[in-house]
């Protein structure tokens, strides 16, 4: 058993999460976010107002980049996914990239403006996101190709094998991309 731990990276705003999970014959037991404990370590006060989940069935499935005009604390019920963000925000670190392996005992928050894109590593995997604003129409996204080699990602599943849909494969290149305002 570790301790909780909250530490800000180099992007402003993202913070990576080391989670306590009690294990036992059983199987295992985590809090995954506990707002007073992840706050009191330094975690941004975040007002949860949905919880998302997505499931992937193959390892491979490669989803994003997407940056939302909101935070969203990211987990995983089970598994491994390896995970890449790009600052897409107006100022010195756009275009900055941060990659990490997450497991249940990990999990990051991700500010608004900041592009997410996960890799799945193994099979049935459950991927869970808090968000604090509901999704709408009229909400201002930005996007980013995933296998952009400005980006100089190491996706653990190249691009001829790994699952896209086919609305991430036509997301332009991060000089394409205008610089996210808030």
């Amino acid at each position: 058993m570790s301790d909780l731990s909250v530490r800000e990276i180099d992007i402003p705003g993202f913070y990576v999460i080391d989670l306590v999970v009690n294990g036992d014959n059983r199987g295992w037991f985590k809090e995954n976010y506990q707002k007073d404990k992840m706050q009191a370590l330094g975690l941004p006060k975040f007002e949860v107002v949905q919880n998302n989940f997505s499931f992937n069935a193959e390892a491979g499935v490669t989803r994003g980049f997407h940056a939302e005009p909101w935070e969203k604390f990211i987990s995983l019920a089970n598994g491994k996914i390896f995970g890449a963000w790009v600052d897409l925000r107006s100022g010195d670190n756009f275009g900055k990239v941060f990659t990490l392996e997450i497991t249940p005992e990990v999990a990051v928050f991700v500010p608004r403006g900041v592009a997410n894109a996960y890799q799945t590593l193994e099979e049935n995997i459950t991927y869970t996101y808090l968000v604090n604003e509901h999704w709408s129409p009229e909400a201002k996204y930005s996007s980013v190709n995933l296998f952009d080699p400005d980006l100089n990602i190491d996706w653990p599943i190249n691009v001829s094998t790994a699952i896209v849909s086919d609305k991430d494969k036509v997301n332009p290149l991060l000089k394409e991309v205008r610089p996210m305002e808030f």
